[in-house]
């Protein structure tokens, strides 16, 4: 068989596109405005008598930026870890949860519905399924005997 190469389609299933960028985003906005309130609280300090008392020669910008960006890459990776360990969860548990409705339903159960909590990013695609079940349980049954 030969199959065409279909295009790029990068307006597919927008409800899912939208879940997963809000919190990609979401994740990216938090973790940048930390990093600016570390900034700012950091570089608002008064350099008073304790700047001039330094035991430490400062000789660049850098030197004195070094804690505020080792914070800000430290909460970048935080909440980087963070996504990437809950959001595959998101959206593994129910592909997971299809999987095992599907074996039951290929041993022949058609009467099998997939269910998926309220809220889970993979609904629409259950509900395909159940809609491909239910015709083909249809056909089956109106098939003549013989």
């Amino acid at each position: 068989m030969h199959y065409k190469r279909k295009k790029l389609n990068l307006a597919v299933k927008k409800e899912f596109q939208k879940w997963l960028l809000v919190r990609i985003l979401g994740t990216i906005l938090v973790s940048s405005v930390v990093a600016a309130v570390i900034l700012y609280f950091y570089s608002s300090r008064e350099l008073g008598e304790s700047f001039y008392d330094a035991h430490i020669k400062i000789r660049r910008v850098s030197d004195l930026l070094l804690p505020v960006i080792l914070a800000g890459s430290f909460v970048s990776l935080l909440s980087g870890t963070l996504l990437a360990l809950f959001l595959p969860q998101k959206v593994a548990g129910p592909v997971f949860r299809i999987e095992e409705d599907l074996k039951e339903i290929q041993a022949g159960n058609l009467e099998k519905e997939i269910r998926l909590r309220e809220g889970d990013p993979l609904k629409e695609l259950a509900q395909a399924i159940n809609a491909t079940i239910v015709f083909l349980r249809s056909k089956i049954e109106k098939k003549p005997k013989g």
